[in-house]
């Protein structure tokens, strides 16, 4: 029972810490990163609660879904960053 509760304490950390971590980060891709650590540590609360198909799908919907669609949305819109040089070349064209 003590075990049970040490994991428990120790997942919903994690799922709290990388829940802030998605809110907190500047960077999309490293958030999108934390929202699949908080989405598989949700997984594992679901597997504590003996809800085996529940934590299935939320591995294949969410994280495998969702993930994937947010992290090519993230990749396909960053912009990239210009430097003073690039700035001066197009100045003297």
């Amino acid at each position: 029972m003590v075990l049970e509760l040490v994991a428990f304490g120790l997942f919903a950390g994690v799922t709290l810490g990388s829940a802030l971590g998605v809110v907190l980060l500047r960077d999309p891709w490293h958030a999108a990163l934390m929202l699949g650590v908080a989405l598989l540590s949700i997984a594992v609360h679901y597997v504590m609660l003996v809800a085996e198909f529940v934590a299935v799908m939320q591995v294949l919907v969410y994280v495998g879904g969702v993930l994937v669609l947010i992290t090519f949305a993230v990749l396909l819109t960053q912009r990239e960053e210009t430097t003073d040089t690039d700035r001066e070349e197009v100045a003297r064209t």
